[in-house]
């Protein structure tokens, strides 16, 4: 007689929901925050129960009097509810420490997203000051991880800025590793981050980099400080889909790298990729004078028409169920995605965050009674889908599997065309 199959419980184990501060930049008025910076993150926490979202991912950005790039040039304007034009000292951190207490609504972690391979030394020596302050604060309210970009330098190629990345980066990840901290890295390419024809203005855009990138942390003892935080909006911009992309790192040996996700969507238009193809608006976008760059920032904003003529973001859940889409990677498919990180990732569910981010134009409201429901709805579904996934995976991984007893069907395929 053959023996008895084992039995393993159903137990399906749900990640971590957050929401990036940016999905409402005003939600506390810029005269009232900057005359008490602190009040701006108490006000998001009472409004993340108000929606009944568990934790936030804190949006850090230079202030605008001190920024390099206009807010009218910026398609997603971001916001800085943690203002740190003064440092982050024991009594803002315990003022903090006391809303999140009591509103019950936890840290993931802190986002600062700028061009840390800025090509002017003076303001990229203010944003790695500034990054330190974000190291800082993260340390004082007791998260340990901060998200960001790499950036690029777009006056050099793309092999001179890995070696920038060595000389410049990686001094910033030995400040991360000392206290205690891990570095996400969001994989957006950033096309509109300048009016030149470049695509990939944050050189950390998909996995080759990645582990090209990792292997000079390695060589410096900080790859244990370099993560990814993955956005499948931006694999989508790039034809990419989520599946392939994991078993890509799964088959290369580094499916360790992926450390957290921002959970937002891009819905591709077809016309606009017959009229352009995938390298987006090219010419007469109205970035440029000629061959000089306009500078005019509302102008500028027209350099992100390599994006926006063929793909808009989608805040998840606000996207009609379209399964062709998903076959075509033209849209997020949300439930494989959660199945292919439980599949192929080295991930504990239960100790990865997913963060919600809110940059669908058409619902870009700064106003929080109208809002509040749109984001409400957007985070259950979220948290309905990754509970799907959990249930799926725990009954066909564990349950199933245990007792010999095989899944059904195929399922999607990485590679497959």
């Amino acid at each position: 007689m053959p023996p008895p199959a084992s039995v393993t419980g159903f137990r399906p184990r749900s990640m971590r929901l957050s929401i990036l501060t940016a999905a409402l930049q005003e939600l506390t008025p810029r005269a009232r925050r900057d005359a008490d910076p602190d009040l701006a993150i108490e006000e998001w926490l009472q409004f993340a129960r108000e929606i009944d979202c568990p934790n936030i991912e804190l949006s850090a950005a230079l202030h605008p009097t001190a920024s390099d790039m206009p807010a009218e040039a910026m398609l997603d304007p971001v916001a800085n509810t943690l203002d740190l034009r003064a440092p982050f000292d024991a009594a803002r951190a315990t003022r903090v420490r006391r809303a999140m207490q009591a509103s019950r609504v936890g840290l993931s972690d802190i986002g600062y997203f700028d061009n840390m391979l800025a090509a002017d030394e003076a303001a990229r020596r203010g944003k790695h000051a500034f990054m330190l302050r974000v190291f800082d604060a993260a340390v004082a309210l007791g998260t340990d991880a901060v998200t960001g970009f790499v950036g690029r330098n777009p006056r050099l190629g793309m092999d001179a800025n890995l070696e920038m990345f060595e000389a410049q980066f990686v001094p910033l990840l030995k400040e991360a590793k000392a206290r205690g901290l891990t570095y996400r890295v969001e994989q957006c390419p950033m096309p509109g981050w300048t009016a030149s024809d470049t695509w990939h203005n944050n050189i950390a855009y998909a996995p080759g980099p990645w582990i090209a990138l990792h292997r000079i942390c390695e060589r410096h003892g900080v790859g244990d400080a370099f993560r990814i935080h993955y956005d499948p909006s931006h694999a989508i911009l790039m034809g990419q889909d989520t599946r392939s992309v994991f078993q890509y790192l799964k088959d290369t040996g580094y499916n360790f790298l992926i450390g957290g996700f921002h959970v937002k969507g891009q819905v591709i238009d077809a016309r606009g990729v017959s009229a352009w193809g995938y390298g987006g608006q090219t010419l007469q976008r109205g970035d440029r004078h000629g061959d000089t760059p306009s500078a005019n920032p509302a102008e500028q904003l027209n350099a992100w028409k390599k994006q926006t003529v063929f793909a808009e973001h989608e805040l998840p859940g606000t996207a009609r169920h379209d399964p062709l889409a998903y076959l075509q990677n033209r849209s997020v498919d949300w439930l494989d995605h959660q199945l292919a990180a439980r599949e192929l990732l080295a991930i504990d569910p239960e100790k990865t965050y997913l963060v919600v981010e809110h940059e669908y134009p058409k619902a870009r409201i700064q106003d929080r009674a109208r809002l509040g429901p749109i984001l409400a709805g957007s985070l259950a579904f979220t948290r309905a889908i990754d509970a799907a996934a959990a249930a799926m995976y725990a009954l066909q991984h564990e349950v199933l599997s245990a007792q010999g007893i095989p899944a059904q069907g195929f399922g999607r395929e990485a590679y497959r065309s």
